[in-house]
């Protein structure tokens, strides 16, 4: 499983990803920081990545598109950072693996997070 961090997101989660058994990578390392989001999610989809954000936009797209991957975790909180969202962020990523695979946007926040199966209706 492969990990694409927006850039909406610190570089800092591709090491405490990858200290945690997870592939990932960050958007600035691959393309141009001022890419549109259907650019990274085209990429994404192409090499087989998963997009890690918290940018709404990406569920919009996935909604829009009715694509059935490249599958999404969108963080909806203030604190994006490892420190405070890692450990939770792993356990999902590893928790739902089989879905993320598959297609699939997760939707975490402070209080509650949502599965749901692409396409999106």
């Amino acid at each position: 499983m492969k990990i694409l961090i927006d850039m909406s997101l610190s570089p800092q989660w591709v090491e405490f990803l990858q200290k945690n058994s997870i592939v990932a990578a960050h958007w600035s390392t691959i393309g141009d920081h001022k890419a549109k989001d259907e650019t990274i999610m085209r990429w994404a989809q192409d090499h087989k990545h998963i997009v890690f954000t918290n940018d709404l936009d990406f569920g919009t797209l996935l909604a829009l598109t009715r694509a059935y991957l490249p599958s999404v975790i969108q963080m909806r909180t203030q604190n994006v950072l490892p420190e405070y969202w890692g450990k939770e962020i792993v356990w999902t990523i590893k928790e739902y693996a089989s879905q993320l695979q598959k297609g699939a946007l997760i939707v975490l926040d402070d209080t509650k997070s949502r599965v749901r199966i692409l396409p999106l209706n």
